[in-house]
């Protein structure tokens, strides 16, 4: 069972402290607390020991700070890197002062750490366990002082917390707020996310009327949600890094700068945005059939992360066609965001898919980073021992690395059984030609720089 109380003791985080410091094992712990504490307690501060490194590394604190949390409020709160970057979207300085932030669905307080100071947050959630997260941990991340962190919580149903946000209903305990933020995706079992996108508490559609109590705000909704049901107005925005698509931000009100726009993010460890590109919804694209829509969702002969990309802008933007001097892999935001095809087709009008509902694109000429990481084709052959094994040898290939779209194999049993030898490395893909498995060795092209304005953390296109 969850105890604030024990967890934000002196004694137990000075405990903990010590047994960081000394590097006790689990043995050693247990049999230290033991001495003073009961097996639930016991069990308890074990169990969130084990969750203090990862809160300090998620989000950027001291290594001798605590915040108050248990695993699944950790795991579903937004880490420091889209924390940083999406504080840009609220107001700040001047212009913030006086106003007011509800945090709906708040848990541990993840989408309140990086707020301007000058807003005001307060947490409303229907599980006082989360609000006592969220009281201790915005003393920590914020500077709210104890006696006041009882002023910035609200025990209640979201949904009516936000029909009770007008200036008839305000009183100096729960003043007016004119923003809000909420996160209404929560998971069926811990560790695992809704199946069903549509699956939210509250509803998207409970999340609109929300919305309309506020002059503005922001709904976290999964990546995969379904474009065509967000409403004309907002502002879409999906943000990442590198190699994943972590969130996606539907913008309402004042905070919808790009209103009818889609845009997608990229940015770094600490926060700094790496690339953006925006581009206005297009309403043909977003009309799809979704039954159509599915098979690629739900296609279970992709592999692991490949799987759960949709792909509907791969259909729509991009044409099939065969191989081309290059292959290259979209970034993952751009994959989420439906934008890959633009994308690719505003540098390079050669650019098209080899195989529906697989992302990967071929072109005449490398595509721009970091949209997109860039392969030089060097040979393709039929998935077969034999073809495979000819094709390493003939370009003298002895260290391989194997990516895969629309193929099942393990990789790092199919690179030994190839058995590649030479003194030169490669990539080889395992993927499909118009549906059909096959091998494309090729080789990585550094950055390309993109085209002005195209994927800079400045000014993005809105069209093509």
């Amino acid at each position: 069972m969850f105890n604030a109380d024990l967890l934000t003791s002196a004694k137990v985080q000075d405990f903990i402290k010590l047994a960081t410091k000394k590097k006790l094992d689990a043995l050693q712990v247990s049999t230290q607390l033991a001495k003073e504490f009961s097996n639930e307690e016991r069990a308890a501060i074990m169990d969130y020991m084990a969750l203090v490194p990862r809160f300090r590394e998620k989000f950027g604190i001291e290594s001798t700070a605590f915040l108050l949390c248990d695993k699944l409020a950790l795991e579903q709160s937004t880490a420091q890197d889209i924390g940083r970057w999406k504080a840009n979207l609220w107001p700040s300085g001047p212009e913030a002062v006086g106003n007011t932030v509800h945090d709906l669905c708040c848990g541990m307080g993840g989408d309140s750490f990086f707020l301007p100071k000058e807003l005001t947050a307060i947490g409303v959630d229907l599980d006082e366990n989360r609000l006592a997260m969220y009281r201790y941990n915005s003393s920590v991340m914020r500077g709210v002082s104890p006696e006041a962190s009882n002023a910035h919580t609200i025990l209640g149903d979201v949904r009516e917390v936000a029909k009770e946000n007008d200036s008839k209903n305000a009183t100096p305990a729960r003043p007016k707020a004119g923003y809000f933020t909420i996160d209404p995706a929560r998971r069926a079992i811990e560790g695992e996310n809704q199946r069903d996108l549509r699956n939210l508490t509250p509803t998207f559609e409970e999340v609109i009327e929300i919305s309309k109590h506020y002059k503005g705000g922001m709904a976290k909704i999964p990546p995969g949600y379904p474009i065509c049901e967000i409403p004309r107005g907002t502002e879409i925005l999906y943000i990442g890094s590198r190699t994943d698509c972590r969130e996606c931000l539907v913008l309402f009100g004042e905070l919808a700068k790009n209103p009818d726009h889609v845009r997608a993010v990229m940015v770094d460890k600490t926060g700094n945005e790496i690339a953006n590109w925006t581009f206005a919804r297009d309403e043909k694209r977003e009309a799809r059939n979704e039954s159509e829509q599915s098979q690629y969702d739900h296609n279970y002969e992709l592999e692991g992360r490949d799987r759960i990309y949709r792909t509907s802008s791969s259909e729509s933007d991009l044409p099939l066609g065969g191989i081309s001097k290059f292959i290259a892999e979209p970034a993952p935001v751009l994959l989420r965001s439906h934008l890959f095809g633009v994308v690719a087709l505003a540098h390079d009008e050669t650019t098209h898919l080899i195989s529906p509902g697989i992302a990967y694109v071929t072109s005449e000429k490398p595509l721009p980073s970091p949209a997109f990481a860039n392969y030089e084709i060097l040979e393709s052959s039929e998935i077969s021992t034999g073809a495979v094994r000819a094709m390493l040898k003939s370009h003298d290939i002895g260290k391989l690395t194997l990516k895969l779209r629309g193929v099942k194999v393990d990789p790092d049993q199919e690179i030994k059984r190839l058995k590649p030898k030479g003194k030169n490395s490669a990539t080889l893909f395992y993927t499909r030609l118009d549906g059909e498995k096959i091998a494309i060795l090729a080789n990585p092209v550094k950055e390309i720089p993109a085209s002005a304005g195209m994927t800079s953390g400045g000014a993005a296109p809105k069209n093509l």
